[in-house]
């Protein structure tokens, strides 16, 4: 039986607090990214949003890359999807029309997409648009589904484990030098519309994260030089932070640019080195937190869009740094109180948090 890596679950809870935090700045953003709520908060903020978004999911589809290398030593393909289905796939899907319509309906009180012809749709074809225009967060489980069938399919054209050899032998400067593979995916299958669907940098990271960081004669070679690393990647990051200040951070532009995925690549090695350095443990709250960490992913925006829009509309506080803070305390609060309730919930639990009953699996 394989040891756990316990690096590997704190680097993915921990890297989705920065997703729910980057959230709190995104939705209130003065940077030209649009967002469910229009009303424009503390531009200097937004410099969180700057220094994170690049990476975070980027990071994370490295982090589901090597828990599928390590998923499917314990399952066939067949039992693997079968199993991404339930917790992923089914979740994402039914998330969009259960609870996704509140982002798609806020976007529209402050949008109006229907240019005053509102009273003129059916409620039921407004529900449908609104759905489909709130889908938020639940993008990433879609494109993971797909990066999931992607795997198996690279497994079963490569029987002998060609590429598993090949990515085994690659040393450190040659790790350093494949952003420039992770800045080419940056221009390959952006969609137009819903910008968030990039699926040719998601796609790569998934399969680096499956071949390169499940190694782990590499990782120790990161954790080697982790300290110079990571004092090297965040001070780049705080340059990239400074020379990009009021930019569109969602822009194509700026995601395709070449000083950002550097600064991305830098940062997924880093993190992967530190983490091995000081992350391998496990405690009550790391087991909580992993244990509900998609759970807190599928449901955290829409509490978050819930008490933002609360608070612009109705408490209307006049320093609007207040708002920030409230924010992030709800959802602090709010988000393990309405997780617990649906945890407890037959069927619910199935369909919106992709809870399985099975047995617990190292």
């Amino acid at each position: 039986m394989n040891k756990r890596k316990n690096y590997l679950d704190n680097i993915r809870w921990i890297t989705l607090c920065v997703v729910i935090l980057y959230h709190v700045f995104y939705i209130f953003n003065s940077s030209g990214v649009i967002s469910n709520i229009g009303v424009k908060g503390i531009k200097e903020l937004d410099t969180i949003c700057v220094f994170t978004y690049p990476w975070i999911m980027c990071l994370l589809f490295v982090v589901s890359g090597v828990s599928t290398k390590y998923s499917l030593k314990n399952k066939s393909n067949k039992e693997f999807i079968k199993d991404r289905a339930k917790r992923i796939l089914v979740p994402s899907i039914v998330g969009i029309f259960v609870y996704g319509w509140i982002s798609g309906w806020t976007t529209n009180y402050y949008a109006d997409i229907f240019a005053g012809n509102a009273n003129m749709v059916p409620s039921v074809i407004k529900y449908i648009i609104f759905s489909l225009i709130g889908i938020g967060p639940l993008w990433y489980a879609h494109v993971l589904f797909v990066a999931s069938l992607l795997i198996v399919l690279i497994r079963k054209i490569d029987n002998k484990n060609v590429l598993d050899d090949l990515f085994s032998k690659i040393n450190l400067p040659i790790l350093f030098l494949l952003f420039l593979l992770v800045w080419g995916s940056s221009f390959i299958l952006n969609t137009p519309v819903v910008t968030v669907y990039r699926w040719g940098i998601y796609l790569l990271m998934f399969i680096l994260g499956y071949y390169i960081f499940s190694n782990d004669k590499i990782i120790k070679k990161l954790e080697s030089i982790s300290i110079l690393l990571g004092i090297t990647t965040l001070i780049i990051g705080i340059i990239f932070t400074i020379v990009n200040y009021g930019t569109n951070f969602g822009s194509n532009e700026f995601l395709t640019n070449i000083f950002t995925n550097f600064y991305i690549w830098l940062v997924i090695l880093s993190t992967f080195g530190l983490g091995k350095k000081y992350l391998d443990f496990e405690n009550k709250f790391t087991n909580y937190m992993n244990k509900n960490n998609f759970s807190f992913y599928v449901l955290h925006y829409t509490i978050q869009i819930v008490i933002a829009f609360i608070l612009v509309e109705y408490i209307k506080l006049n320093n609007f740094i207040f708002n920030y803070i409230i924010l992030i305390i709800g959802t602090i609060i709010v988000l393990p109180l309405i997780t617990e309730l649906l945890k407890r919930i037959p069927i619910v639990n199935r369909l919106l948090l992709g809870i399985v009953n099975q047995k617990k699996s190292s």
